[in-house]
Parts: structure tokens; C-alpha cells; sequence
């Protein structure tokens, strides 16, 4: 075969594996299921339903395009895009937004090269004279945009502002400035050297579920801990059994935004097991599973970060990797989604917000068929979503039908390209 031949079929190749990509794109957009209802079928008539949402953003990493907006009913009614990226938000009494950040182009950067990324909280008054505007920020200097941001701040009743700090690994008070307060998790746990260059624990929320009593979420220990000032660890919800430092996965795996519901209740997004669960402290002291559910709308969750128990008993979900927030019911029917622009990362229904209590669902766990996890690739489009805003209906076939393609079209551009360089150098 001469190499005019060579380069022709190489050709093929090419045209052949970038008609499967688009094939697949066209293919699996077309058969998607539909996501999106309506709030006219929960609102009651006349009124409007708000929910408040804090989105990381998108982009390389997904720390770009962060902002903070309110769905009412199924339109949008304001939104604030002045920062890399926001999480938690929290609607305060006087109308105003508490929320977490962290943004890039600093040039106050502490032991850091400017510029620098800061993180902590902004004040955000969507009443502003020019429309929604950050009033107020507090804020600290961090080593890197990813994995070191503060992903939660709380609004106490003496006026301070709690917050999860992820970048020293604890959880802290501040007020005027001032940090008035903290718990560090080296306290309990056998520390690195340092713990900024390290993404160690992961510390993603603390949540007040008592007078001087808080829920935090140590991530990547798959543990929720119960903290008392002046008393430190009081509770550890899924503990170490097997002493690698981190509780069974089977219960929590990375996990985010736990709600306490009572005492031996919790609700919480687990996170990398793709489901949203509720679980109770059984007689025994152990923690178990008694309600869940990983999926809606025939579309299985993809790291979802936050589960709201709203006072009807509905569930209020944000499904990040799906970039949908949404409502289901006890029995997993969704009453209530919206497509977001994005990667949300946690949303609050107004006015309750995220309440301390709220309705239990004391029942036997709801069963589902599960992922069906595929070695390989079931990690890599993980990988892919925690980096990347994809496709919500992308799955594993589709995946491996995108590599297929994209090989097949590497394969005939290097017959091309060593046809040219035999064309050349004959």
C-alpha cells in the first residue's frame, strides 16, 4: 500500500471517530430525560415559592462564574456574579445574604505571592440602590483556590460569625474581625506538618444545632462530629472502626451540608455515594440508614451537596454534578426541579431557610437499583464532573463511546501524519 493510500485511510479514521463523539452528543442530548417542574404544581395559587441558591461556578476546576441568585417559583429574580466562586448562602432577618466565598486577584496575601486568593464570607444586600452588591467581606489569604475555601459560615445569636475553615482545618468564631473562638481538628486527629499544603480533612460545614453545640462535616474522614465549646468532641457520627482515621463508606463517603433533625437524626448529601440519607441512631449507639434516595426524574444524583428537610416534609435537594436543584417527596417523587447554570452548591427554601429539626422520615430505607458502578470509568467521569460542568444525561456508555471516538480519531491523524512525513522525507 503506497502512502497516498495510507493517508486516505487515515483520513477515514479521523472522519469516522469524530462522527461517533458528535453521534454521541446528538444521540444521548435527544434521548435525554427532561428535567424541569414546574413550581405552579407545589405553589399554592398566588404565592410564590423563593429558593435561594450559592453556585461555585464552572470552568476549569469550577472555581470561576461563582454567584448567588433567587429562583422565585421558576423564574429568576436577581443574581450576583462578583466572585470565583460561593457556597453556602444564608438569608438573614434583616433581608440580607450571609454567604461563603472565596475570589482570586487579591493583592493583601499575607505569607502568599500576590495576587492571591482570599476566602471567607461577604454580606450581599440584593436591595442595593444599583441592584444586589456585596456590602460588607471579611475575609483571609489562602494557599490555593482549590481545597483551602471556606465552605460555610453561620450568623451567631452573640453576634459572632461561625466559620468551617478548610485551609487550617477547623472550625472558628469571629467577630469585629477578631478571631474570638476555634476548635482545631488536629486536636482529634493525627495532623500533617501542614496542613495548608495538604487537602487533609476537608472541613466542608458547620451547622449550630444547640447553644454552643455544632454539627461539622469532616469530609474526607466520612464523619460528622458533634463539637461542644469548651468540651471539644462530644459525638462522632460513623466512627472508625477498622483505625485508618475515616468511618465506613458504606454509610458517608464525602460528604456535605448534614442537617440535624433531632437528636439522633441527621439528613445528610452523601456526596461521592450519589444519594441523599437520613440516618438515626439506633439502640445500639450505631448509625443507620432508614430513608434514601439517588435519583429523580430517571436521572441518577451526581454529587450532590446539599439535602433540606423542609417543614412539609418534603426534601429540598441540590445535585451539583447534575447542576439541578430540586424537591422530592418522601417517596422519592420530585414535586420541584430547576436546571441551573453552573454547579450549584447549596440552596435554602425561603423564608425557613435550613432549620434546626424538621420532619423525620422514620421508615423503612427506600431500595433503589443503585450506580452500578464500572470500573474505570465510573471514577473517571467522577473525576471529570468534580472538575467540569458536563452534561447531566453523560454517562459511562456515553463516555466510553466519547474515547472510542476520540482514539479512533488520534489513531488516523497519526496515519496522516506519517504519511506526510514519509511524502517528505522520500
Amino acid at each position: 500500500m503506497d502512502n497516498r493510500s495510507r493517508g486516505r485511510i487515515g483520513v477515514l479514521f479521523v472522519l469516522f471517530g469524530v462522527g461517533i463523539v458528535v453521534a454521541t452528543f446528538v444521540v444521548g442530548a435527544t434521548f435525554a430525560p427532561d428535567i424541569g417542574v414546574s413550581a405552579t404544581n407545589t405553589a399554592d395559587e398566588g404565592s410564590t415559592m423563593e429558593t435561594l441558591v450559592g453556585s461555585q461556578g464552572g470552568g476549569a476546576g469550577l472555581h470561576k462564574y461563582g454567584n448567588v441568585y433567587l429562583v422565585s417559583n421558576d423564574s429568576l429574580s436577581w443574581r450576583l456574579s462578583d466572585a470565583d466562586s460561593y457556597f453556602d448562602v444564608t438569608h438573614l432577618d434583616d433581608g440580607r445574604i450571609l454567604a461563603a466565598f472565596a475570589d482570586g486577584g487579591y493583592t493583601d496575601c499575607g505569607p502568599y505571592k500576590s495576587p492571591c486568593t482570599r476566602t471567607g464570607y461577604r454580606i450581599i444586600d440584593p436591595d442595593a440602590p444599583d441592584g444586589p452588591a456585596t456590602v460588607e467581606e471579611w475575609s483571609f489569604p489562602v494557599r490555593t483556590m482549590t481545597n483551602s475555601e471556606v465552605h460555610d459560615v453561620e450568623l451567631l445569636d452573640s453576634g459572632e460569625v461561625l466559620v468551617a475553615d478548610m485551609e487550617h482545618e477547623r472550625i472558628f468564631t469571629v467577630r469585629d474581625g477578631e478571631v474570638t473562638w476555634q476548635w482545631n481538628a488536629s486536636s482529634y486527629y493525627d495532623a500533617p506538618a501542614d496542613a495548608t499544603t495538604v487537602d487533609w480533612l476537608h472541613i466542608n460545614d458547620v451547622d449550630v444545632i444547640g447553644e454552643d453545640r455544632y454539627l461539622v462535616s469532616v469530609r474526607n474522614a466520612n464523619q460528622l462530629l458533634v463539637i461542644e465549646r469548651g468540651a471539644g468532641v462530644v459525638e462522632v457520627i460513623n466512627e472508625d472502626d477498622d483505625g485508618d482515621g475515616k468511618g465506613d463508606s458504606d454509610l458517608l463517603l464525602r460528604q456535605h451540608n448534614p442537617q440535624w433533625l433531632a437528636d439522633g437524626a441527621v439528613l445528610v448529601a452523601d456526596s461521592e455515594n450519589g444519594r441523599i440519607v437520613e440516618l438515626h441512631r439506633a439502640q445500639t449507639g450505631e448509625w443507620e440508614i432508614v430513608w434514601e434516595v439517588d435519583s429523580a426524574e430517571g436521572v441518577k444524583f451526581w454529587w450532590p451537596r446539599d439535602a433540606d428537610r423542609l417543614p412539609n416534609g418534603n426534601t429540598l435537594i441540590t445535585d451539583s454534578g447534575n447542576q439541578r436543584i430540586l424537591e422530592v417527596n418522601q417517596t422519592g417523587s420530585v414535586v420541584w426541579s430547576t436546571k441551573t447554570d453552573y454547579i450549584p452548591y447549596e440552596a435554602e427554601r425561603l423564608p425557613v431557610g435550613e432549620t434546626v429539626g424538621g420532619p423525620l422520615h422514620d421508615s423503612t430505607p427506600m431500595l433503589t437499583d443503585g450506580r452500578g458502578d464500572v470500573p474505570v470509568l465510573s471514577p473517571l467521569l467522577a473525576g471529570l464532573r468534580a472538575s467540569y460542568p458536563l452534561p447531566y444525561w453523560l454517562s459511562e456508555s456515553h463516555l466510553a463511546s466519547i474515547t472510542f471516538g476520540f482514539g479512533t480519531a488520534v489513531f488516523g491523524v497519526g496515519i496522516v501524519v506519517r504519511d506526510a512525513f514519509g511524502r517528505f522525507f522520500r
